[in-house]
């Protein structure tokens, strides 16, 4: 056993006087059922779909049990959640019969991807087979689907704030903890040169890395580019509010503020070169994004390159690319099918 002030220096938080969780190193932990319970609700009530039969509506969440926390581990995030749902809904056809009904949801949860997640939609006992079941089963449904996945972004982002430290530079790429300085260390740093620590962000290091990516659109350079730089199209494949002002130094913001960033370089049909960062990573820490276009002959080749990435942020942010960016364009804009 190792004597007191001795070991591994990551785990020596006795000699700090705030007793910082030095690099996120100690686990932590975050309940979000309350928070999620309103977020659920938020989301979900406002379910409406309308058709030439009439129009559904959620009028009702009748029940919502379950939980949800976040787990913080040597600076990478776990995520729980489990609920079982039941919504009341109400239809109402073009002549004004009113229906009632329900939608249960029995297992919305981490093991299960959100496009796997089983949505039930019935009539009230006694209530006459209607069209309208089926525009609640199909449409209804989809709309359900999407306010669970605004959910888990949300709760993968909006919730997890302040779960990771900020880094004093956010473009460091050791992948390896930083070592807590000795106490004498500390001392003499302090002592040394107090402008120089005062002109410098209080944080710690995080590791991060470098991801990369590479997708075909069955369109031209000149068309995806410009899906990229222009805010209706933006908000079409992202279906979320979006500004964004594309011009060098030009703000942007996507997903309701779940993404927020900055053009760094703009060349039209070929490059765009991006400050980008999800709202939950640490404050003012930015990665830097590269897209290029290449032109295939009747498609357009589209390589992306990301630095200063949190290592802990790798898979998420590469899956948030490749699904709600590459996929949303092809889904909306039809630039992943081919026409014979």
């Amino acid at each position: 056993m190792a004597k007191w002030g001795e070991g591994d220096p990551r785990w020596i938080v006795e000699q700090r006087a705030d007793a910082t969780n030095v690099n996120n190193w100690h686990w932590t932990e975050r309940d979000a059922s309350n928070w999620s319970t309103e977020r659920l609700k938020t989301l979900l009530l406002p379910v409406r779909v309308e058709s030439e039969e009439g129009a559904c509506e959620v009028t009702e969440v009748s029940k919502l049990d379950g939980e949800a926390s976040i787990n913080n581990r040597k600076g990478k995030l776990i995520f729980f959640y489990e609920w079982a749902i039941k919504l009341a809904w109400t239809g109402t056809s073009k002549t004004g019969v009113k229906y009632k009904g329900y939608v249960e949801i029995p297992n919305l949860s981490d093991e299960n991807d959100v496009d796997e997640v089983e949505i039930h939609v019935s009539l009230a006992k006694d209530e006459p087979d209607t069209n309208l079941k089926t525009l609640m089963k199909q449409e209804g449904a989809k709309k359900i689907r999407d306010a669970m996945k605004t959910y888990i972004s949300t709760l993968k982002t909006e919730f997890t704030q302040g779960m990771i430290l900020p880094t004093v530079n956010g473009e460091h790429m050791d992948t390896t903890p930083p070592v807590a300085p000795k106490a004498e260390d500390r001392k003499t740093a302090t002592g040394s040169s107090p402008a120089t620590s005062q002109s410098k962000s209080i944080g710690v290091k995080i590791p991060t890395c470098k991801i990369s990516l590479k997708d075909t659109f069955l369109t031209s350079p000149e068309e995806l580019y410009r899906v990229f730089v222009t805010q209706e199209m933006v908000q079409a494949f992202t279906h979320a509010q979006a500004t964004l002002e594309a011009d060098k130094g030009g703000k942007f913001q996507l997903l309701d503020g779940s993404v927020t960033g900055e053009f760094v370089d703009l060349v039209p049909e070929k490059q765009l070169v991006m400050k980008w960062r999800f709202k939950s990573w640490p404050a003012g820490h930015f990665a830097t994004i590269t897209l290029n276009f290449t032109d295939k002959g009747g498609e357009t080749e589209v390589c992306l390159e990301g630095k200063g990435i949190p290592a802990s942020e790798e898979e998420r942010t590469k899956q948030g690319w490749q699904r709600y960016y590459f996929e949303g364009i092809k889904q909306t804009f039809g630039y992943g099918a081919r026409l014979f």
